[in-house]
């Protein structure tokens, strides 16, 4: 069904220049639902008819035979009716995708799990831990708060300076992302399937260095004595005090960091090529050359604020995106282009049945759900 050419139509009438052919139409439609209201089944059969009738206008066009005029009421009915009609059946067509892929196993979304490694090489499952305290580490203290923030504090000044760096691992798995705020009082929100190496006595040490892998968003104490670096494995990221966002992800193409506020400077790691951007400015490192541009900087950190924000973002980006957040396999059939493109805002915290049924909406792309595998199909 033309969505298009009905509105086509419905516009002619409105503005008093519809053909005989297409008032006919008008009519017709009016007079095919004297009948008890369709549903959600019948409507799809209507969808059909009207295409069919819409594929042979320019024969009606032909017809001499046609009513010359018709009741006001009648044709104001029938429009009514076709805006109705067109709209609910595009609703149901949405609610019934999207009921088909909900009776299959449902898959939920990511939600605050990781776990922790500590310099003695003790593992903390941050998900199953209780809140309060949970290590103590020369004269720092790390506790998990009750809306499950990583936090570590320094109560002995002169043990924690004195110690050698001790370096602490978080780590998000599919389906995790967690909080922290590191004893300098620098936050950091962890997105899924990443990690961060840390000293945790970052506070005393001359030069505040983290190790990521994956993507995370920074928002750094101000210190102009003692830099803040984050490392990747292609890029080093230098500030003093900044709000900023890196994805490095191993399977994906670029590493991108994104600067809310400050000022940040992005180092190569190959060959020591240097940029340093300004606020609404991200650098994307390709191969071995960085691109400086301006982006919606809300958009980039979409998953920090609990949201996918897709803008003709292309299907295999997003895919990977929904396959760490709902920790699943994701496959494509044979044919399938992974450069459609696709828009769209949608909660992290929907399940991933209602985020695919959106997305099968457009009539681009469809999915097949087997346990944790998701199939994109035609």
């Amino acid at each position: 069904m033309q969505e298009k050419e009905i509105q086509d139509i419905l516009k002619n009438y409105k503005n008093g220049v519809a053909s005989e052919a297409e008032k006919a139409l008008l009519e017709r439609w009016y007079l095919s639902f004297q009948e008890p209201e369709p549903d959600e089944f019948d409507l799809e059969s209507r969808a059909r008819d009207l295409d069919k009738i819409l594929s042979n206008i320019k024969q009606l066009q032909k017809q001499s035979q046609v009513k010359k005029k018709l009741w006001p009421i009648r044709i104001a009915a029938a429009v009514l009716f076709v805006l109705t009609s067109v709209g609910l059946f595009f609703y149901l067509k949405y609610e019934k995708t999207k009921a088909n892929l909900l009776a299959q196993q449902s898959i939920v979304p990511g939600g605050n799990r990781a776990t922790l490694t500590l310099a003695n090489g003790k593992v903390i499952n941050l998900s199953n831990a209780q809140n309060g305290d949970l290590d103590k580490q020369a004269g720092i203290q790390i506790t998990k708060t009750d809306d499950g923030h990583l936090i570590y504090t320094i109560e002995d000044a002169s043990s924690a300076a004195d110690s050698k760096s001790m370096y602490n691992t978080i780590a998000t798995p599919k389906g995790g992302q967690y909080q922290l705020r590191l004893p300098d009082g620098s936050k950091i929100w962890l997105n899924a399937a990443s990690s961060l190496k840390y000293p945790a006595n970052l506070a005393s040490l001359k030069e505040r260095r983290v190790e990521l892998n994956g993507e995370a968003y920074f928002e750094i104490a101000k210190d102009i004595h003692k830099p803040f670096l984050v490392v990747t494995s292609k890029q080093e990221v230098k500030v003093l005090g900044t709000h900023f966002n890196v994805k490095s992800y191993d399977d994906d193409f670029s590493t991108k960091t994104t600067l809310l506020q400050g000022s940040v400077q992005v180092t190569l790691q190959s060959n020591t090529q240097a940029v340093v951007l300004k606020p609404g400015q991200q650098s994307e490192l390709n191969s071995s050359a960085i691109k400086v541009s301006f982006v919606d900087v809300e958009d980039e950190i979409d998953w920090k604020n609990g949201d996918f924000v897709f803008k003709e973002e292309n299907l295999q980006s997003i895919m990977r995106k929904i396959a760490r957040w709902y920790n699943v396999e994701v496959d494509y059939q044979e044919g399938i282009p992974k450069n459609i493109a696709l828009e769209g805002l949608v909660s992290r915290s929907k399940s991933i049945e209602e985020v695919l049924s959106l997305m099968e909406s457009t009539d681009k792309v469809h999915f097949k759900i087997e346990g944790r595998k998701i199939t994109v199909t035609k």
